[in-house]
Order: structure tokens, then sequence, then C-alpha cells
């Protein structure tokens, strides 16, 4: 990885990266999110699925068990939690590559879903920009793209939340509704919120893409 690439770790501090699964699983609640996610990508059998940026693998061992018959790819920049992803899958067929969200290591249209979670907010707005074009490079014409992360708050309490939420890494452009704007920009031509909560660390939304 070039050093001149700002990478965060998954909860911001490399000493954490073992807590990762057990502190997001409880304070996140995220099988709750991952779900509705995954419900809302319409997977088929045989389809070509990247999970970008999948850390340690839950969503994309997730989709795995619930589409066997679909070809699932995880994408991470972080080789250590990808060694947990790996040792995690141990007799799935899932293929596990090492890449950064802003510079796909992958051909043209080659992806019937992209799909992420938690990731974007780690990314500098330029970077942000670059990984939804380049989801868009990767996607087949009328694929898809489905984001789960911060969004913009939907109530006075999610509003309060990110007052304090805003200021860690680079959440700002999530609370302030860019999401779906740069999701535009990326080249999509239908780009829909479907679905959002509110979690102790502020709003999240789930977003529908699609190229075409």
């Amino acid at each position: 990885m070039s050093k001149s690439v700002r990478y965060i770790p998954a909860l911001s501090f490399r000493w954490l990266t073992p807590l990762y699964d057990l502190l997001i699983k409880w304070i996140m609640q995220e099988e709750t999110f991952k779900l509705k996610l995954i419900e809302n990508a319409n997977i088929q059998p045989g389809m070509k699925i990247l999970d970008l940026g999948c850390g340690t693998g839950t969503l994309t061992l997730m989709i795995k068990r619930a589409y066997p018959d679909a070809n699932i790819t995880g994408l991470d920049g972080d080789a250590e939690v990808l060694d947990i992803a790996r040792k995690k899958s141990r007799g799935v067929d899932v293929q596990w590559d090492e890449g950064l969200a802003s510079s796909l290591p992958y051909p043209d249209s080659i992806f019937d879903r992209v799909v992420t979670s938690l990731v974007m907010h780690h990314l500098t707005t330029d970077d942000k920009r670059r990984a939804f074009k380049e989801s868009y490079r990767v996607l087949k014409p009328q694929g898809q793209l489905h984001v789960l992360d911060f969004g913009a708050p939907h109530s006075p309490l999610g509003s309060f939340i990110t007052t304090y939420m805003r200021r860690l890494e680079e959440v700002a452009d999530n609370f302030d509704g860019l999401i779906p704007r740069f999701m535009a920009e990326a080249g999509f031509g239908y780009v829909n919120e479907a679905e959002h909560f509110l979690t102790l660390f502020g709003p999240l939304s789930v977003w529908k893409a699609v190229k075409g």
C-alpha cells in the first residue's frame, strides 16, 4: 500500500482490530442492519458479488450463507483483518482480495452487485467519490450498489447525536447527506435511500444505486 494513502483501520486504532467483531456485534447491532442491506440487494443464484471493504468478513459470510450459489468476493485494504476473515471462512468458498475502494483491482463490468457496510465514513471526500466511481466501473450494466453507512439524520435526536460524532474521522459528508449526491456524480442513474435507523453513534442509512 502506498504511504501517501491515508488508511484508517476498522476501529480507527490498530490495537482495537482483534476486538472489532465483538464490539460491532454488541454495540452496533450489526446483524440487524446487515440483514436489511442483504435483503435490499435482491441477490440471485449465480450472481457475482463484491463486498467492498469487507473487514473481518462478517457481511461477506452472511451473504454466502444466505446465497450459497452466488460468487462472493471480499476486498479490504487491511491485511490484518483479511487474515481474520480467512480464518473465519475456512471451508467456505469465498475469494478474499487485498485492495483499496478508491482503486479496485478488477476489470470493468464484472460484478452484479457491490455491497459495502460501514466503510464510506472512513474515507476522505475525494476517496468517497473515487470509491463510487470505481464501484460504477466494475458493475455490469443494470448492476446495483448497496451501501450501509452513517447518513443524514431523520429526527431531532439523530441531529443531536451527529453534532458530536461528526468530528470523528471523515463522517461529516455522511451526516450532511452527501452520499446520494456522490453516487449520482459517479454515474448512477437511480439512487434511493431504502432504509434508515438510529443508533447510539448516529443515524444509519441503506442506499441503493443502479448502473444505467
